[in-house]
């Protein structure tokens, strides 16, 4: 038996602001959470993002600041740019005003090869 493919659609995209004085923010929010049917820490997941960032076709930027791994994400081929995020045992794919679909199915992909287990995928927004 084969396992569901998640589709990702995207149902809402948020929306790039400009506050005077408070630089970029977003309004509205949807993300993807990947969640390892076989547990796995936080460093333990960074390793397995890293690894994936690495072999391509990305170019990544992590903010080193942040209490948790956070990078800004583009895969060069399909040429999404998304946010990754990994956070209390899951890897988080953040939407971006202009993400499509396609890299975030393509960047699973490689997650569910790489890590070798199952994963279980939930769409959450954020909308007002």
């Amino acid at each position: 038996m084969t396992a569901r493919v998640p589709s990702f659609a995207i149902p809402g995209r948020p929306k790039r602001t400009y506050p005077r004085g408070r630089g970029l923010q977003y309004e509205g929010e949807t993300f993807f959470v990947l969640t390892p049917r076989d547990e796995r820490t936080d460093p333990e997941l960074d390793g397995l993002v890293t690894e994936i960032l690495d072999e391509g076709p990305y170019r990544s930027g992590n903010f080193m600041e942040l209490p948790m791994e956070l990078y800004l994400v583009r895969d060069e081929e399909t040429a999404d740019v998304f946010r990754v995020a990994i956070r209390g045992g899951t890897v988080r794919l953040h939407v971006l005003p202009e993400t499509e679909s396609e890299g975030l199915r393509r960047f699973y992909h490689r997650l569910v090869e790489r890590s070798d287990c199952e994963w279980d995928v939930e769409c959450r927004t954020d909308f007002e």
